[in-house]
């Protein structure tokens, strides 16, 4: 046989999968679980991006306002203000499309908006509404953390009550009082944004896990549906093509054949082409119509007819249908082949035609009516004129 030519075709839990780049987009999840977990995450920003804008416009402008010239510096407190805001509206725009904000950036700029109000908002509102940066600067910490490691953002609320700590032992709140007051504080804006990120972080988790495990559920049953079918079309071919054999054996088990016939000597070449190429369907192959087409061409090679079979292009993935529609008539016509042969195989993405030249002889033909058979997926044409006998079947993608 002549060479062939051509070619023939989870992430932890408080972690984003990959490593994470300050600044840099998350890839999403890749499949149905990591739509569904992206799905639980986009509700979660948006939930926490209204958070800590309504908390800053509705809680802290409101008490920045009314405590006016009471507060040493109220000029810096303000513009304290308006930096966290612009970096609420930044990272938020960020997260509801999909991406992540600079976290370092963002984190040290707001440290310094931190420590900034607390050292100009005075002894007379330390505890109060208008140094905002108590309730409300937390919430912010969670929209330049988001998808970071919840180690991050204990790192950056642990700076935050240091800060705060400073401020009150540096205004001389040294009371039982004043330090219990700060315990509170501490904890308690602290808490629930944690909680919030913390929570996000697992439910997203969670329902990842869950769509993974339907989604392999699901694709466990399709193979095995699949699988089904396939065994029960197999089962219907091998008993159609079996059927052959029985009959050609039956007659010389019977002497009603005589094994010198060449017409006897035809069907059993056919019926043992039909076999093998239905053996060859099975095969886990990089090309499984060449395959299939080989097994042909080795079986009328070992009845001693020299043939050729070349292979142009890559083919697309055909099923198991098209094969059969393509390589039949050719494993039929190779079972009349006399003198020589050349099978050709030429493949596109969309379209793959299947030839045989043999000889023409006397005798009938094994492969059908000739003409094209329009009936199926595949076109069959046959022809002979008394010199050569080709024999075509084409598939074109629809």
């Amino acid at each position: 046989m002549a060479t062939e030519t051509g070619t023939t075709p989870t992430t932890a839990l408080f972690r984003p999968a990959g490593r994470v780049r300050d600044g840099a987009d998350r890839p999403a999840d890749p499949g149905a679980a990591g739509v569904v977990a992206d799905a639980s995450d986009r509700a979660a920003r948006t939930a926490v991006v209204s958070i800590a804008l309504v908390w800053h416009l509705v809680i802290g402008l409101p008490a920045l306002l009314r405590a006016g010239p009471g507060m040493t510096a109220p000029a810096v407190v303000a513009v304290g203000w308006l930096v966290t805001a612009g970096v609420g509206v930044a990272a938020g725009v960020r997260l509801l499309r999909g991406g992540l904000p600079p976290a370092r950036r963002l984190a040290a700029l707001l440290l310094a908006v931190d420590a900034a109000v607390f050292a100009s908002v005075g002894q007379r509102h330390l505890f109060t509404a208008a140094n905002w940066v108590w309730g409300g600067l937390a919430w912010f910490f969670l929209l330049v953390l988001w998808r970071r490691p919840v180690g991050w953002l204990l790192g950056l609320l642990a700076a935050h009550a240091a800060i705060a700590l400073g401020a009150v032992l540096g205004t001389g709140a040294t009371a039982p009082a004043d330090l219990a007051r700060y315990a509170m504080y501490a904890y308690g804006t602290s808490s629930l944004p944690v909680a919030v990120f913390a929570g996000a972080a697992a439910i997203a988790a969670l329902a990842r896990d869950r769509a993974g495990r339907a989604a392999a559920a699901v694709a466990v049953e399709a193979e095995r549906v699949a699988a089904e079918q396939a065994r029960r079309e197999r089962r219907d071919r091998l008993a159609l093509v079996s059927g052959d054999a029985e009959d050609v054996l039956a007659a010389l088990a019977a002497g009603q054949a005589d094994p010198a016939d060449p017409e006897v000597r035809r069907r059993c070449v056919l019926a043992a082409a039909r076999l093998r190429r239905l053996i060859a369907e099975s095969d886990d192959v990089p090309d499984p119509l060449l395959h299939e087409l080989r097994a042909a061409a080795d079986l009328a090679e070992r009845k001693g007819l020299p043939i050729e079979l070349v292979a142009i292009g890559t083919p697309p993935e055909l099923s198991v249908e098209v094969r059969r529609g393509l390589a039949e008539p050719l494993a039929a016509a190779l079972a009349d082949a006399r003198g020589w042969a050349r099978l050709t195989v030429v493949s596109g993405p969309d379209e793959v035609v299947v030839s045989l030249v043999t000889p023409d002889h006397d005798g009938p033909d094994s492969t059908g009516p000739p003409g094209p058979d329009g009936d199926g997926p595949v076109e069959h044409v046959h022809e002979r004129d008394g010199e050569i006998r080709w024999t075509q079947t084409r598939w074109r993608r629809t």
